[in-house]
């Protein structure tokens, strides 16, 4: 389990994830070396992970969510296969054992996916669901203080002003053949150095900063913070599929992005057009977050739960044994 100090310093992360430790330090209200051990910690345990990742739309990609129902005698294999699938991430076995709940990067072009018909075709699968996200309220972490001890706002403007979060501007800029190497060190590690950076490209210091800024200042390059549930006290998780109107369609998911113990929220198409995620400490927990916390959000009509039986992948990490693992390079 973290303690505040790992709390304070995994928020502080979520707002800017390459900030310098001395700057985290001032931050969370201790030493630069501190810091720096602290997340070095946490990093080999394999408790988190800062990720660089590449916006799925520069690549025409749109993100889904699918749901695989199959004989439980086969999840095993499966959910050895999902994780593989460099196009899925956040995938999840669902209590049962009879479902695989992921989340897919895919064109939407008119064609049915590639990954989606090599699933199809897997034995044991008898049904897919595939839902596209329309759009998300609420970003993963974006609200901390429902995860654990959070920053005072002071602290986060501190860290903002080290180093400002603008909007994307302009047109996305597009992938060179040489930006290959840089993306894949900061597929590995979110905060490599750039002297790390330098080594593994072969750049200079000057490029890599110049090349680094127009793809973060346009969108084109993203960073996550993997985590594992668990060990913030939170082993309990599930997926709600809800239904709504379409004229109280924002209203409700906006409601429901806002409640506590929801990490995520969006609206997808299906008849229930929206799915939040929860995190809660056990299932009398999530019993309370039903009957007290999502009874309150307007216009739910309907709803299904998937409980989270076990982790197989965050954004960009497997999760093997309750620790997060690079995934293997992609071919």
């Amino acid at each position: 389990m973290l303690d505040a100090l790992d709390s304070l310093i995994l928020h502080a992360l979520h707002v800017v994830p390459r900030a310098p430790f001395r700057v985290i330090g001032e931050a969370v209200g201790a030493s630069e070396q501190t810091v720096a051990r602290r997340y070095r910690a946490m990093q080999r345990s394999g408790t988190m992970r800062v990720v660089g990742l590449v916006n799925p739309a520069v690549n025409d990609l749109t993100a889904s969510v699918v749901r695989i129902t199959l004989r439980p005698d086969r999840i095993d294999a499966l959910a050895e296969a999902v994780t593989r699938l460099p196009e899925v991430s956040f995938a999840n076995i669902s209590f049962g054992g009879s479902e695989i709940v992921c989340s897919l990067e895919a064109p939407h072009d008119g064609r049915v996916p590639d990954v989606l018909r090599r699933l199809a075709r897997y034995p044991g699968v008898t049904e897919i669901n595939t839902r596209m996200v329309l759009h998300a309220y609420s970003p993963p972490g974006a609200d901390w203080a429902r995860l654990g001890p959070s920053l005072s706002q002071e602290a986060v403007d501190l860290l903002l002003e080290s180093h400002p979060r603008e909007r994307p501007k302009g047109p996305m800029a597009e992938l060179r053949e040489d930006d290959g190497p840089l993306l894949a060190i900061l597929a590995e590690d979110g905060r490599a150095s750039q002297a790390t950076l330098a080594k593994g490209t072969g750049w200079t210091i000057g490029r890599i900063a110049r090349r680094m800024e127009a793809l973060e200042r346009s969108g084109t390059l993203l960073y996550d913070v993997d985590l594992v549930p668990e060990q913030l006290g939170y082993p309990f998780g599930a997926s709600l599929w809800l239904q709504t109107s379409p004229g109280r369609l924002h209203e409700t998911g906006t409601a429901v992005a806002a409640l506590p113990r929801v990490v995520f929220a969006a609206a997808t198409t299906g008849d229930q057009n929206l799915m939040a995620i929860v995190m809660c400490r056990d299932a009398a927990d999530f019993y309370d977050f039903l009957s007290s916390g999502l009874a309150t959000a307007p216009g739910i009509t309907g709803y299904t739960v998937s409980v989270r039986l076990r982790s197989l992948k965050q954004a960009a990490s497997l999760v093997y044994r309750g620790r997060l693992i690079p995934p293997p390079p992609r071919r």
